[in-house]
């Protein structure tokens, strides 16, 4: 066990995993963990939450555990309050909540525009809004959004909710980091590239091959200058810089996590 979050509290969104294997949310929770943190893990879906909060018990750390529905203002105004019951105060706030929906704007449904929008966005909108008068109050904390590259580049496939609400976690990251800043509370963002995670197999894979999800993480990997995709744990080592007092001078920053392949496209 590390000592990099030894004392501080962190409440993980997102922290279950959507599919078998390592998200970047599930991953994120365990190593601050294994970091010396005391980490909230919360989830829409009570299975997978569980999962990752029975690997940190089992490895011996101290974690809070709740079903919540991020895009509901009352719920996460609540997990915040009994991260505030419990442990007094809130040091880190992660952002990994997202959604993929495959289609452009001629083909995408307005319900699922509005749904990616919601779980995506306004998510984070509204765990800042409960965290920051938390994180203020108590003399600064660090917030760490998952974004993508999505945000800033076309990839080739047209995912214009996902890739519209990863350019607004862009922009929401940096205002709140400015806002902030003389508040001792630092805003970065992490923008994963091509990443072999669960979330991928089940939107992606009717796009690549025909749905041969091998020669999908095939024809991705090959995309990537570094010829393989990236994984969860790459992401959330760089979850943990940022949320830790190594990078005590970093704010408003987009920290690219992509094997290379934005200094092609």
């Amino acid at each position: 066990m590390g000592e990099r979050l030894k004392d501080k509290v962190a409440l993980v969104t997102g922290a279950g995993s959507s599919g078998p294997g390592w998200g970047n949310g599930k991953a994120t929770a365990v190593l601050f963990a294994r970091e010396g943190a005391r980490v909230c893990v919360i989830d829409i879906n009570r299975d997978a939450v569980e999962e990752t909060a029975g690997i940190i018990r089992d490895e011996g750390g101290e974690c809070l555990v709740d079903q919540v529905d991020v895009t509901d203002a009352e719920q996460v105004a609540a997990v915040v309050a009994k991260c505030m019951d419990h442990w007094g105060r809130v040091d880190i706030l992660h952002n990994n909540v997202g959604i993929l929906d495959v289609g452009g704007p001629v083909d995408a449904s307005l319900e699922n525009w509005e749904r990616v929008v919601s779980v995506n966005l306004t998510s984070m909108f509204l765990t800042c809004k409960y965290v920051l008068p938390v994180m203020e109050a108590q003399g600064g904390g660090a917030i760490v959004n998952i974004a993508s590259i999505a945000g800033i580049r076309y990839l080739g496939i047209p995912y214009v909710s996902y890739s519209a609400t990863k350019g607004g976690v862009l922009q929401l990251t940096q205002s709140v980091a400015l806002e902030y800043a003389e508040k001792g509370v630092r805003v970065n963002s992490i923008l994963p590239g091509l990443m072999n995670t669960p979330m991928i197999v089940e939107p992606l894979k009717g796009v690549y091959a025909d749905g041969d999800v091998d020669k999908m993480i095939e024809m991705r990997n090959e995309q990537v200058p570094m010829k393989t995709m990236g994984d969860a744990w790459d992401v959330a080592h760089a979850a943990l810089f940022l949320a830790s007092d190594e990078a005590r001078y970093i704010t408003g920053t987009q920290l690219v996590v992509d094997g290379g392949l934005t200094c092609k496209c």
